[in-house]
């Protein structure tokens, strides 16, 4: 990438993750998962920063606490977020750990539905099971941090992320 084309660091990074997305939709478009290493804190404390997220094609309908891969529909950048609520015209979908939803997603743009954690080379099975309509409804009423924070403190073999 010349810097004759790139104006600033996070015009880079906006487009390193259209390029990630389109890569995504090609992989999966053939009938395979898509691995990559998460970046950034946004859905802490479930996948932090360089788990391994496995993302499959969309193969049944999405439902409440679903993790999806999708991109924004007025920056096309690559996002992996929580649904919060199932709409008729898409999805509402925030972060674990923002504070503001990312608005209402169209189906469109929805890429794939995250099936695999990884840290460490270790499974994660915290936040993709039935825990995740619960971890949903915590993140729509502002409640998710305050009580994960507190289950962490309670419980201090799991760290900073809830691994197993």
């Amino acid at each position: 990438m010349s810097s004759e084309y790139v104006k600033s660091p996070r015009e880079a990074h906006l487009m390193a993750g259209v390029a990630v997305a389109e890569l995504m939709e090609a992989v999966l478009g053939k009938g395979f998962p898509f691995r990559l290493a998460a970046p950034g804190i946004s859905m802490t404390p479930f996948i932090c920063d360089g788990d391994v997220i496995t993302i499959r094609a969309l193969s049944a309908p999405l439902r409440k606490g679903d993790v999806v891969a999708f991109r924004q529909p007025y920056t096309a950048q690559l996002k992996v977020h929580r649904i919060l609520h199932v709409l008729p015209e898409g999805y509402l979908i925030q972060g674990d750990n923002t504070s503001e939803p990312d608005g209402r997603i169209p189906v469109s743009a929805i890429i794939g539905r995250v099936v695999r954690v990884e840290h460490k080379g270790k499974q994660v099975r915290m936040g993709l099971g039935p825990e995740r309509v619960v971890i949903a409804r915590l993140s729509q009423h502002g409640w998710l941090k305050p009580v994960a924070f507190l289950l962490l403190k309670v419980l201090k073999p799991l760290k900073y992320c809830f691994y197993r």
